[in-house]
C-alpha cells in the first residue's frame, strides 16, 4: 500500500514521497542523494474545551441543532410553539 512519506537526504532536503511502506531510502528528488524516511508526528487535534476531536464536536453540534429544529417544528404543527 502507497503512503505519503517524508523523506531527509543528507544535505537537508526535507521531501514528501509517495512510497511503499518497505521503501526506507530513496533518492532525494531535488539532489539525488540517499534520502531516508522520517517518523511523521501523527499529530492529533483536541478541542481545548471538550477534550474531544472537534470535527465530533461539530458534528454533534449539527445534529443536536437539526433534533431541535424538529423539534420545533413538531410542536409548531401541534399548536405548541413557545
Amino acid at each position: 500500500m502507497r503512503r505519503i512519506y517524508d523523506y531527509e537526504c543528507s544535505n537537508g532536503h526535507v521531501v514528501e514521497r509517495f512510497a511503499e511502506l518497505s521503501d526506507r531510502d530513496l533518492p532525494c528528488k531535488l539532489c539525488g542523494e540517499v534520502s531516508t524516511r522520517l517518523v511523521s508526528y501523527a499529530g492529533p487535534v483536541l478541542d481545548p474545551v471538550s477534550g474531544d476531536f472537534p470535527s465530533a464536536t461539530r458534528r454533534w453540534a449539527l445534529n443536536r441543532q437539526q433534533k431541535i429544529k424538529a423539534e420545533r417544528k413538531t410542536a409548531e404543527s401541534h399548536g405548541l410553539a413557545d
